[in-house]
């Protein structure tokens, strides 16, 4: 049956490039590298029906010399016809349709997943796939989902001004958004406005939904919001958070790249000029 596959080799997807030089996913009715014989494929299915098969190699690949002449490859063990190109997930973004980027980040959750329920988190057990993205306990029959982390972002309004921080886990000298993961019992607008305090001491008021985002860093869900400044003088949460101000469109730092939501949520309140 024909497939496309996604193959990860630690953060890295390989890509196939086509003859115009854009790239895609392989696809074929075989895996296009060597299957190990304790390698686990992943069914994968689409929201458009699409289907896929997703799985890990240990091995770093070579790429092939020709996309032409078939050559033997030390990963595959077999020829190919096709390079493929390992690609960090992220910059895949800026090669692949964007389908085929958020279908590679469902297999990359479902992978991560996969690597961290091999056992029963109530009586040791293995776990054995049970549907595509189920579990089931093969002593005790507990069952287990994938598990999704989820966050809120905030653009912070004041006037024709924007709060912008930087994270210090950033690896770039880039400016965000505040950010941060719900907690247990409480409201997206409640973590929403909690974040809001604890990372730079302000006030919000006027929660309002943009939009949300599956981010597969490796499990989460970024959900957007618009919010009004209140009160309260920049007290910056020092243990997370290394510079943050208030800045016009005139004199913006550097922003996130346009694969983040909190791209998204900049870029909506630049063109609403």
């Amino acid at each position: 049956m024909e497939r496309l596959y996604f193959v990860f080799c630690k953060d890295e997807l390989l890509l196939e490039q086509l003859p115009d030089g854009s790239f895609t996913i392989p696809s074929g009715s075989e895996p296009p590298t060597e299957v190990k014989p304790w390698t686990h494929l992943m069914d994968v299915t689409a929201p458009d029906g699409t289907r896929a098969c997703a799985y890990r190699i240990d091995t770093p690949i070579t790429l092939h010399p020709s996309p032409v002449t078939p050559h033997p490859s030390p990963v595959t063990d077999h020829p190919s016809p096709v390079p493929l190109h390992p690609t960090p997930l992220r910059q895949s973004y800026y090669k692949l349709p964007r389908q085929l980027y958020l279908l590679a980040g469902k297999c990359q959750e479902l992978l991560y997943w996969d690597d961290n329920t091999k056992f029963c988190g109530v009586c040791g057990a293995p776990m054995k796939m049970h549907t595509e993205i189920s579990k089931r306990c093969t002593e005790c029959g507990k069952e287990v989902w994938p598990q999704l982390a989820t966050a809120v972002i905030v653009l912070i309004h004041r006037g024709d001004e924007v709060l912008l921080v930087r994270a210090k886990n950033f690896r770039t000298d880039f400016y965000g958004l505040v950010a941060g993961f719900v907690e247990t019992g409480e409201t997206l607008e409640e973590a929403v406005a909690r974040e809001a305090m604890e990372e730079t001491g302000v006030t919000i008021t006027n929660i309002r939904y943009f939009a949300s985002q599956p981010w597969p860093y490796p499990c989460g869900l970024m959900v957007g919001f618009n919010a009004d400044y209140v009160s309260g003088e920049i007290h910056l949460q020092h243990s997370e958070i290394a510079k943050g101000g208030w800045f016009r469109r005139d004199n913006l730092p550097k922003i996130p790249e346009k694969l983040s939501i909190a791209r998204m949520l900049l870029d909506a309140w630049i063109e609403s000029k």
